[in-house]
C-alpha cells in the first residue's frame, strides 16, 4: 500500500555534520521562542502551529494534500543544495525551540504531541548522514509520477477557476527547472557508487518514456485543458491552452526526453548488479535507520528477519486448514496454483475489478458502528491505477481525500493484470484500504481538528499499516469471512506481509538477490509471479516500509490482548478503538504508553 499525506519527497545532506546540528540544536535557548507565556501547552501550540506553517511554505507541495493552496503556484526544488541547506536549518531550529519546552508542565494530549514531533525532528537530522539525494526517484516512488497524477487533473491538485491553471502552469515551470538538478543529483551518486540497482532503472525508462509526446494536446498535463469549467472565459480558455501548450511542448518535453536519454545512456550503464541497501556504501547502517524509522522501533534487522519466518510458517499452518476445510486434494503448493491459475476466481474485465469493489463498500458500512463511536465522514470512491504508472504500481494504494471532505479519499486498485486481483481477495483488500483500513484511519485523523496540525496530516507508517493490517483481522469478528475462499485471501494478504519481514531483511541486510526473493514468495503464497516481481522491486526500491505492516499490526493485537486480559468485562472494543485512533498515528512506544494508561485509569 502507498499512501499520500504529505508528499515532501525528503533528500537529506549533512549541510554542517549531524553531530554539529544537535549540538547548535541544545546551545538554543528561549531567547529564540518569543512571547513565551507561562502555559507551557500554548507554547508548544504556538511552536506546532509555525512548525507546521514553515513547513508547508518549505514543501509548498504538501499543501495539496491538507486542503491548503495558498502555496499553489510554487514548485520548491527539494534535491537543491538551497533547500537542502534550508532543510537542516530548519530541523535544527525546530529541534531547539522544542527542547526548551518543559514537557512535564504539558497535559497528556501535548506530551503525546511533544513525544511525537521531537522524535521526527531528530531522525530527521539524523537522517543527513546518509546521501538520499543521490537516489531522488524510483520506480515505485516518484516525483516524476506524482507531480503526472497532479497534473492529469485526477488528483488533488484543483483545477476549478482559472487561477487554478493559472497557479499549476506556474508550478509546472517550476518543475522543469528540477531535471536539470535530478540529473546532477545522479550523476553525483555514479561518483560516489550510490546508484539503482539495474532492474529498477529499467522499470523507470517506460515510465518516462510514457510522458513523451510529440503532441502537446496528447499529454496527460494538458488533461485539465480538455474539460474546463464553464465558470472559465473563452478568451481565458484560449489563452490556458497557449500557455500550456507552449510550456509542455517547448520545456516540459524536453525536459524529459534529455533525463531519458542520459538515464538510458549514462545511468542504467553505471547502475549496480546487487539488489539491496547492503550494496552501497554504509548501506547496513543506513537500512537499519530506515528500518527503525518505518518499525517507530529499535528492533535489530536480524530480529525482525527471525519473526517474519516463525509467521509465514504460523500463517501456512492456517492455510493448510482453509485447504482441507473447502476439500481440496492436493498438496498446500497444488492449492495455491489452484488459485491463482484457475479462471474461476479471476475477473473478466477490468472494469469488473472496479465495480466489485465499489459494491463492497455497503457490505462492510453495515458492521462498522457495531465496532465503532466514531465514524469519518469523508467519502472515498474507487478508482483504476492510470495506465501510465500501472505496471509498477502495488496492486492497490489509498490517497486521502480532503480534509472537509469535498474531494473524496481515492481507494486505487491495479488492474494491470486480471489474474493479480483474484475475485477471493475483494474483501481483505477493501478492509485494508478503505473501511476500517487507510482511508478510515487517515480520514478520522484529518478530521480530529483539535490535534496539531503536524500530527493530523502526518503520518507513522507502522502505525498507519500496521492498523489498516489488524482491520484486516477484525473483519473476521465482523463477520465478514464466511466464505472460506474469502478467508483465504486474508490469510493470503497476511502472508504477504509476513513475507515481507523475510524477504525485505533478506535483500537488504541478507545480501539476496532479485530472483532468490522471488523465489521465496512464490513458494510461500499463491501470488501471481507478475505481482511477486512488482512486490519484490518495490521493496528494492523502497527499504524498510513493508516491515511496517506486521510490526504495527502484532502490537496493536497485542496491545487489546492485554487490556481485554486486565479489563475483563471492563474491556470495551469501541472505547479500545478510540484510544487507539483518536490521537492520529502514534509512534509505537508513545501507542504503548497511551493504551497503558488507558488500562490503569479503568482499573480503578
Amino acid at each position: 500500500m502507498k499512501r499520500f499525506l504529505m508528499v515532501g519527497f525528503v533528500a537529506a545532506l549533512c549541510v554542517s555534520g549531524c553531530d554539529d546540528g544537535f549540538r547548535v540544536a541544545q546551545q538554543l535557548n528561549s531567547d529564540a521562542m518569543v512571547n513565551k507565556v507561562a502555559d507551557e501547552n500554548v507554547n508548544f501550540e504556538r511552536l506546532a502551529e509555525e512548525y507546521f506553517e514553515q513547513q508547508l511554505q518549505l514543501q509548498p507541495l504538501s499543501g495539496v494534500y491538507t486542503g491548503d493552496y495558498r502555496f499553489n503556484d510554487r514548485f520548491v526544488d527539494n534535491l537543491s543544495d538551497d533547500f537542502l541547506k534550508k532543510q537542516h536549518q530548519f530541523h535544527v531550529r525546530y529541534l531547539g525551540w522544542i527542547n526548551d519546552i518543559d514537557r512535564n508542565a504539558l497535559n497528556p494530549e501535548r506530551k503525546i504531541s511533544f513525544d511525537i514531533l521531537k522524535r521526527d525532528l531528530q531522525r530527521a537530522i539524523h537522517a543527513e548522514a546518509f546521501p538520499q539525494r543521490f537516489l531522488p526517484f524510483t520506480q515505485f516512488s516518484s516525483l516524476l509520477s506524482e507531480m503526472a497524477r497532479l497534473g492529469s487533473g485526477e488528483g488533488a491538485q484543483p483545477f476549478d477557476t482559472f487561477k487554478d491553471y493559472q497557479d499549476f502552469a506556474t508550478r509546472l515551470e517550476g518543475y522543469v527547472k528540477w531535471f536539470e538538478t535530478a540529473q546532477m543529483r545522479l550523476s553525483q551518486g555514479i561518483e560516489n557508487k550510490v546508484v539503482l540497482p539495474r532492474v529498477l532503472v529499467t522499470r523507470l525508462l517506460p515510465q518516462i518514456a510514457a510522458q513523451i509526446v510529440d503532441d502537446g494536446e496528447q499529454s496527460i498535463f494538458f488533461a485539465p485543458l480538455k474539460k474546463m469549467p464553464d465558470t472559465i472565459t473563452k478568451s481565458q480558455q484560449q489563452a490556458l491552452k497557449q500557455r500550456y501548450l507552449a510550456l509542455i511542448e517547448k520545456e516540459l518535453m524536453p525536459a524529459y526526453s534529455k533525463l531519458h536519454h542520459y538515464i538510458e545512456h549514462t545511468y542504467l550503464p553505471a547502475s549496480r548488479t546487487t539488489h539491496g541497501y547492503s550494496g552501497l556504501p554504509n548501506g547496513a547502517a543506513w537500512y537499519q535507520f530506515i528500518a527503525n524509522g518505518h518499525t517507530t522501533t529499535l528492533m535489530p534487522v536480524e530480529e525482525i528477519h527471525q519473526l517474519g519466518r516463525l509467521e509465514v510458517a504460523r500463517i501456512l499452518k492456517e492455510m493448510e486448514l482453509v485447504k482441507v476445510r473447502v476439500g481440496f486434494a492436493g498438496e498446500l503448493s497444488d492449492f495455491f496454483e489452484h488459485l491463482s491459475q484457475d479462471p474461476t476466481y479471476h475477473f473478466k474485465t477490468k472494469q469488473a475489478v472496479i465495480d466489485s469493489y465499489s459494491a463492497y463498500k455497503a457490505v462492510i458500512d453495515k458492521t462498522l458502528p457495531q465496532y465503532f463511536d466514531v465514524l469519518p465522514k469523508a467519502p472515498y470512491i474507487v478508482k483504476a491505477v492510470e495506465p501510465f504508472r500501472e505496471r509498477s504500481a502495488a496492486g492497490a494504494s489509498y490517497v486521502t481525500g480532503s480534509p472537509d471532505g469535498t474531494r473524496p479519499g481515492i481507494f486505487y486498485v491495479n488492474t494491470y493484470d486480471l489474474t493479480a486481483q483474484p475475485t477471493w481477495g475483494v474483501t481483505t483488500l477493501s478492509l485494508h484500504e478503505a473501511a476500517p483500513g487507510h482511508h478510515f484511519q487517515l480520514s478520522l485523523q484529518q478530521e480530529l481538528a483539535g490535534l496539531p496540525k503536524f500530527q493530523r496530516f502526518g503520518g507513522q507508517t507502522a502505525f498507519i499499516e500496521g492498523w489498516a493490517l489488524y482491520a484486516e483481522e477484525l473483519g473476521v469478528e465482523m463477520g465478514l469471512f464466511v466464505d472460506p475462499y474469502q478467508y483465504f485471501g486474508k490469510l493470503g494478504d497476511e502472508m504477504l506481509r509476513a513475507m515481507r519481514l523475510v524477504v525485505d531483511t533478506g535483500l537488504h541486510a541478507k545480501g539476496w538477490s532479485r530472483e532468490q526473493a522471488i523465489e521465496y514468495m512464490l513458494d510461500n503464497s499463491s501470488m501471481a509471479k507478475s505481482s511477486v516481481e512488482a512486490e519484490v522491486e518495490r521493496y528494492m526500491a523502497l527499504p524498510g516500509q513493508a516491515l511496517s505492516y506486521k510490526i504495527g499490526q502484532l502490537k496493536i493485537l497485542e496491545l487489546r490482548a492485554t487490556a481485554k486480559q486486565r479489563l475483563g468485562e471492563k474491556f470495551d472494543i469501541k472505547a479500545f478503538h478510540n484510544q487507539v485512533l483518536l490521537d492520529g498515528s502514534l509512534p509505537i512506544a508513545v501507542l504503548e504508553a497511551k493504551i497503558e494508561r488507558w488500562i490503569l485509569s479503568q482499573e480503578k
